[in-house]
């Protein structure tokens, strides 16, 4: 888990469309339009969901808000080039630690938030994975130096380099070109579909962490502290509507990593109690990866 810490005047903005571009998706789709079942799990037989990840290894670390965010720019980036070229990318969440805290104040170990990772993203980009592997610890970012508690954007280091790690000067980055606020069922669910998994905001209780799989639903959850990415949403065989999730604890947590929890609009036996899942949600829109 991770303590979430909202940038209420960054929301502010992002829900008033201030960095918006184009027309939202809930605009011009319906919700009742949409199929019952979809998911970027298995679209025409293509799975462009990135990899199951694990915020609590190699030690805690309350990074969850940069998981979430970063988790669904690699999903949408694979969406961006389609399946023949889909890099299947994770991007760096140390960057986002060092570097994007920096540049942002989106988060630390300590918890953060999603929205200022989706401003990073747009005036600077996010580098790949193995720019920066995951130490699940704070650091510093100076550009020029590598050390144990300063990690620039990207760097490599050598068995005879001297010094024996370095910075990198050229490299890709993951870009936006706008961002925003698709917090509710109709905006999700139309954000979902028309340009990728999305994060949300969640109450991430002591039932929730222990969920192993099914429909879930906790009446009395309300309160925001971890953060996921939605990926879609289906209908069980029970009849309950519900929205897929993907978590970063891990691919033994839940369904491999995964857990369907209801929608405020299910008529089925689970309810609609869904852990505040649908107030606050955020997407970027990828524009590509490049230097």
């Amino acid at each position: 888990m991770g303590a979430v810490r909202r940038n209420v005047s960054l929301w502010e903005e992002m829900r008033a469309g201030r960095y918006l571009l184009t027309a939202e998706p809930h605009t011009y789709l319906n919700p009742e339009a949409l199929p019952m079942d979809f998911s970027w799990a298995d679209v025409n037989g293509t799975n462009y969901m990135t990899t199951i990840r694990n915020q609590h290894i190699p030690v805690y670390c309350g990074s969850c808000w940069a998981m979430g965010s970063t988790s669904a720019l690699a999903d949408r980036l694979n969406i961006l080039m389609g399946p023949s070229k889909m890099p299947q990318a994770m991007l760096s969440v140390q960057a986002v630690l060092s570097c994007g805290n920096d540049a942002t104040d989106c988060g630390t170990c300590d918890g953060g938030d999603d929205g200022p990772v989706y401003k990073w993203a747009k005036i600077s980009g996010i580098p790949h994975e193995s720019c920066s592997n995951y130490m699940a610890v704070d650091t510093t970012c100076n550009a020029k130096k590598v050390t144990k508690t300063n990690k620039p954007e990207c760097y490599t280091c050598s068995p005879s380099g001297k010094p024996a790690c370095k910075p990198i000067k050229k490299y890709a980055k993951l870009r936006v070109s706008e961002f925003g606020d698709c917090s509710g069922y109709a905006k999700m669910k139309a954000e979902i579909f028309a340009r990728g998994p999305i994060s949300c905001g969640i109450d991430a209780t002591d039932k929730m962490e222990a969920y192993t799989g099914g429909i879930y639903s906790e009446k009395g959850a309300r309160s925001i502290d971890h953060i996921i990415s939605v990926v879609g949403w289906g209908k069980a065989s029970t009849g309950d509507e519900y929205w897929l999730v993907r978590n970063s604890w891990g691919e033994p947590w839940g369904e491999g990593g995964l857990m369907r929890i209801v929608t405020s609009k299910n008529k089925g036996p689970a309810g609609t109690a869904n852990n505040a899942i649908e107030q606050e949600c955020g997407f970027g829109v990828v524009s590509g990866f490049h230097e």
